[in-house]
């Protein structure tokens, strides 16, 4: 009973969470995206932080299943996607050192449900974490 507890506020939590992310990073292109990012890490870079819960959500969620192989996954991938937006952040904003292909791939539209698939790929991880 305490294990489906958990795993219900579990994927409740991540999903609130993750859908928060969605909604603020909500964007046409992966250049919009960086741009609404920006925005945020311009003013402090704790401040961004901060509005990536599902990273420190996937750090709490590591430790309390004693550091499980799947909640590691999930951990490794959230860690890899607030460093890679940090870095391209970096590169496009601050250092202005962008390729043209580079450029032409970040203004390229994103399909409409590509954001979306936080939401089915991380839940899954965290199933397989507490089953």
């Amino acid at each position: 009973m305490l294990q489906n507890e958990l795993l219900f506020n579990s994927l409740f939590i991540y999903i609130l969470l993750e859908s928060y992310e969605i909604y603020w990073q909500n964007a046409k292109s992966v250049m919009g995206m960086l741009a609404k990012m920006h925005y945020y890490y311009s003013k402090n870079i704790l401040l961004f932080l901060l509005m990536q819960p599902t990273f420190y959500f996937a750090i709490g969620f590591a430790m309390l299943t004693d550091l499980n192989a799947s909640a590691l996954v999930l951990l490794f991938i959230k860690t890899v996607d607030v460093a890679t937006k940090i870095l391209l952040i970096e590169q496009v904003f601050i250092k202005k050192e962008i390729t043209t292909e580079l450029m032409i791939a970040l203004l390229k539209p994103i399909y409409p449900l590509l954001p979306y698939l936080g939401l089915i790929i991380y839940p899954a991880l965290i199933f397989i974490t507490l089953y």
